[in-house]
């Protein structure tokens, strides 16, 4: 159980040290002054919901960099980048977006695949 904490502390790491090498949202989306993301996790067979919560994006100190862990505690190297899709969506000046990734990670010793999908609902707001 440790090694996978110190696995999972790990991809956390370096999760965390793109975040931080990314540019600014401020900068990339310039006049964007609100983001909220919704997001919702589901089962990729059933589509049945298993979490839902929205995401305040704080822009003036937010990083351009959207990665969103896999929320099955069993996944390895699974997770979803949403980046291009937020962005993508923001610099056409988009108000309200969504965007759908299957986690393309592994669960279990048969390293069977992760049958989770994440939905993304954004909506922005711009001065002017």
């Amino acid at each position: 159980m440790r090694f996978r904490n110190s696995e999972a502390a790990k991809r956390f790491a370096a999760r965390r040290e793109r975040e931080d090498s990314a540019p600014r949202l401020r900068d990339v989306a310039p006049g964007l002054t609100k983001l909220d993301l919704e997001l919702t996790e589901l089962r990729r067979e059933s589509g049945d919901p298993l979490s839902t919560y929205v995401r305040r994006v704080v822009v003036t100190n937010a990083a351009a960099h959207f990665e969103i862990a896999c929320g099955d505690s069993a996944c390895q190297e699974g997770g979803h980048d949403m980046t291009h899709a937020v962005l993508d969506s923001l610099r056409t000046r988009a108000t309200s977006f969504t965007a759908e990734d299957p986690c393309r990670g592994s669960v279990g010793s048969s390293s069977a695949p992760c049958m989770r999908v994440l939905k993304l609902s954004g909506t922005a707001e711009y001065e002017g």
